[in-house]
C-alpha cells in the first residue's frame, strides 16, 4: 500500500463490532487506536492506563477477523525501555498487526489531542525507534512489519523540533513519520516537504488539534497515510447513550433497533460466511438458522 499511487485511509477500530462494520464499508486498512481501545476494553480515559496486553488482546481479535486486511496499532510509549519497546513489536507482530507507531511522550502520557502533554529527550526517543526497527530485523523471514514513528513535541517544542526530530527518526530505520496536532494545512505540506520521500502519517479526531481534513485533502497535501482515530468510538458513544435513553424513557428497545432482527445483527458479524464454510466440510448443524 506504501509503494502504491494514493493515500491510504484506515478508520479507526475498537472491537469486533466497529471492525465488521469497516470491512462492510470497504476499507482496505484499519487503525487500532489506543485511546479506543483503552474505552472499550477498560472504559478508561487515554492517559496511559492500558497496558501492553491490553492491546495485544485486542489486536488478536481484530486482526483475526479478516487477516488479509492489515492493521496499524497504536504502540504508545512501547511500554517501557529498548527490551520492552522490541518485546512490543515481537507480540504485535505475533498478532498479525502490519504496522505499529511509537512516541516520545514521557511513559505517563495521554491522548496527542488533549494539552499537558510532555516529552522526553530526543535522544530516548531515538533509542525507541531503533528498538523497535532491530526487533523488526530480526523477527525471522526478512518481515515487512512497517515502523512509524511519532512526535507530540510540536504543541510543546516547536515545529522544528518536531521536523528534527522526524528526520532523526528515518535516518534511524522509521518507515513512516508521524506529527501529532499538526494544526494547519500548511504547517502539514512544511511537514511533508521536509520529510520526503518519507511517507506521512496524519491524524484527525474532529474537535481535536488537527483540522478536519478530508482524505482527499490530506493526500492534496501530500501525506500518504490517514487515521480517523475515534470515528467509531465516538459514534457507538452517541448511539448507544440514545438506545439506553429510549430504553429508559419508553421501555422497550424496538425504535432503537431500527429493524435489524438478530440474524441480521449475526450477518453483519460474519454468519454466512460461518454457514457456507460449515456446509462445505459437509457439516450439518446450520442448515436452518
Amino acid at each position: 500500500m506504501l509503494a502504491r499511487p494514493g493515500i491510504v485511509v484506515a478508520p479507526g477500530v475498537c472491537d469486533g463490532i466497529s471492525v465488521r462494520c469497516a470491512l462492510e464499508a470497504g476499507f482496505t486498512c484499519l487503525y487500532q487506536s489506543g485511546a479506543a481501545t483503552t474505552a472499550s476494553r477498560l472504559g478508561q480515559p487515554d492517559l496511559a492506563i492500558a497496558t501492553l496486553n491490553d492491546f495485544v488482546k485486542a489486536a488478536q481479535i481484530h486482526c483475526d477477523i479478516n487477516p488479509t486486511v492489515p492493521i496499524i496499532a497504536d504502540a504508545d510509549t512501547g511500554f517501557g525501555g529498548p527490551i520492552n519497546v522490541a518485546r512490543t513489536v515481537w507480540q504485535y507482530a505475533k498478532a498479525g498487526v502490519a504496522a505499529m507507531h511509537i512516541e516520545d511522550q514521557i511513559q505517563t502520557k495521554r491522548c496527542g489531542h488533549l494539552l499537558g502533554k510532555q516529552v522526553v529527550s530526543r535522544e530516548e526517543f531515538l533509542t525507541r525507534v531503533r528498538a523497535a526497527v532491530i526487533a523488526r530485523d530480526s523477527i525471522p523471514g526478512d518481515s515487512d512489519f512497517v515502523i512509524i514513528a511519532r512526535t507530540d513535541c510540536a504543541q510543546i517544542l516547536g515545529m522544528d523540533e518536531a521536523i528534527i526530530r522526524l528526520k532523526l527518526a528515518a535516518d534511524a530505520g522509521a518507515d513512516v513519520c508521524f506529527i501529532e496536532g499538526v494544526r494547519t494545512k500548511e504547517l502539514l505540506e512544511r511537514t511533508v516537504k521536509a520529510l520526503e520521500p518519507k511517507p506521512v502519517l496524519v491524524n484527525v479526531i474532529s474537535g481535536g488539534l488537527t483540522p478536519s481534513f478530508t482524505s482527499k485533502e490530506a493526500e492534496a497535501m501530500g501525506a500518504k497515510i490517514i487515521i480517523f482515530s475515534l470515528v467509531s468510538s465516538v459514534s457507538m458513544v452517541h448511539a448507544c447513550r440514545e438506545a439506553m435513553r429510549m430504553l429508559k424513557k419508553t421501555g422497550t428497545d424496538f425504535s432503537t433497533a431500527k429493524g435489524m432482527d438478530p440474524k441480521q445483527f449475526f450477518e453483519v458479524m460474519g454468519l454466512n460466511e460461518i454457514v457456507e464454510f460449515d456446509a462445505k466440510a459437509g457439516g450439518s448443524a446450520f442448515k436452518q438458522i
